[in-house]
């Protein structure tokens, strides 16, 4: 009997410590996963409140800052054919090496001494325009010499004038002198007569009288006579004045129709020369544009004429060239919803198609293998596909764009925006909500304004 019961003791023993044994282990365990839980909620706290850095991203590809460093077309000026190449594919040209050498296909540049003989025409009609203004001066001299004379025949013709004036009054006065002598005589004649006939004169007295005074009556037929000569001769002077003025006037006309005449030959001649100078200069940059010239520095990468004879028309292109030594931008097109995020001088990181890279777009500084940009120049209008065009260039206060980076090349931008917490960012994700538009210092200032 004491056996079994020391026995039942010794169960009852061993089942109690089995009992505590058992539920001590689940109890620490429980304590572990409690703590891992508070260490995981705590880290999940302290994650939240992380900073994250919002971020648009677009894709887009290399090409150059300035228009004149991009990839360009060569054109012909002229139609012609190839007749010879200097380059091929893939060389480096300096500007102005010639490229192409061309020929002409137009038949009225056929001359191969189109130039000289086309200066001779020039010459010739710059001769003829000295000559048609040496005959301007000639005519120019024979006017005024015809105002001289002009000056001094109406000098003397009114000198003339002014001596049959006086020649009328000088005869006009002894004309009226005739008279009155005519007078006295008939008076002293009846006189002489009367005396006659009352015997106190002789016949004698009285025949001498009466010669006398026929000699009066002569005089003043004769004055008379000279006074009308006179006074025709005054007139002649008055129309040989007029006619002088009148043939002036008339020959003044005709040297002035000459010279004019003279003059248009002589604008005639130089236009006719000033437009066969414009065509010889027209010729001598037509013989220039025959050779196909590097526009600048750069390498030839497509040709798109070949051959040797092919006709090629006018402004055709002929290859392509790759300018030297551009400053290498990037072309990001950017969704329109995303285009207010975006302003001249925002940071911008890049993926180049080529280079790998380690992506944590929150966190760009944890990055590895992207480069930096600044953002330099926005479209105002949509392109083609909808989207718009936003030129980045080379940050200068990170590490330099790769040196084998090409133009054409392809690029991932990551837009860098804000700092946010990472909470906030999760809850404008699920809520579908733009980025922020107004930065932080923006927002603290339109609050002060309020």
């Amino acid at each position: 009997m004491l056996n079994i019961s020391r026995n039942n003791v010794e169960k009852k023993v061993s089942f109690e410590g089995f009992k505590s044994l058992v539920m001590s282990e689940p109890t620490d365990q429980s304590k572990k996963r409690v703590r891992v839980l508070l260490w995981f909620m705590l880290g999940t706290v302290l994650f939240i409140f992380l900073p994250w850095t919002q971020n648009v991203r677009s894709n887009g590809y290399v090409t150059a800052l300035r228009p004149d460093q991009r990839p360009q077309t060569v054109h012909s000026i002229i139609a012609g054919r190839i007749e010879k190449w200097y380059v091929s594919e893939g060389d480096y040209v300096s500007k102005g090496d010639t490229i192409l050498l061309i020929s002409e296909i137009k038949d009225d540049y056929f001359d191969p001494q189109l130039l000289e003989r086309t200066q001779l025409q020039v010459d010739a009609k710059v001769l003829s325009a000295k000559s048609y203004e040496q005959k301007v001066k000639a005519q120019q001299i024979q006017i005024d010499a015809l105002r001289a004379n002009n000056i001094l025949r109406k000098e003397q013709a009114t000198n003339r004038l002014r001596m049959a004036e006086l020649k009328v009054t000088s005869d006009s006065i002894r004309f009226e002198q005739a008279k009155v002598n005519y007078s006295i005589g008939e008076q002293q004649l009846v006189r002489a007569e009367e005396l006659l006939e009352k015997g106190l004169r002789s016949l004698t007295d009285f025949e001498t009288r009466k010669l006398r005074f026929q000699e009066v009556q002569a005089n003043l037929i004769a004055s008379e006579n000279n006074l009308l000569s006179s006074k025709n001769e005054l007139l002649a002077a008055q129309i040989e004045l007029n006619a002088i003025d009148n043939d002036f006037r008339d020959r003044m006309a005709k040297a002035e129709s000459e010279m004019y005449s003279a003059m248009s030959s002589q604008f005639d001649s130089e236009a006719a020369a000033t437009k066969l100078s414009n065509q010889f200069t027209n010729y001598e940059f037509r013989t220039g544009f025959r050779h196909i010239l590097a526009p600048q520095d750069g390498y030839i990468t497509q040709a798109i004429q070949v051959g040797i004879g092919e006709t090629i028309k006018e402004g055709a292109q002929i290859l392509s060239i790759l300018p030297a030594d551009a400053q290498l931008a990037v072309e990001m097109f950017v969704e329109p919803v995303d285009l207010p995020l975006l302003r001249p001088g925002n940071k911008v990181r890049f993926i180049f198609d080529g280079w790998p890279a380690i992506v944590f777009s929150g966190w760009p500084q944890l990055s590895n293998g992207t480069f930096g940009g600044k953002v330099v120049a926005i479209d105002n209008f949509a392109g083609p596909n909808n989207k718009y065009r936003v030129l980045v260039v080379e940050d200068p206060e990170e590490d330099p764009w790769p040196y084998a980076l090409k133009i054409g090349s392809g690029a991932d931008g990551i837009a860098l925006l804000n700092d946010v917490p990472i909470w906030y960012e999760i809850w404008r994700q699920l809520n579908g909500f733009p980025a922020d538009y107004y930065t932080r210092k923006e927002k603290l200032a339109n609050k002060n304004n309020k």
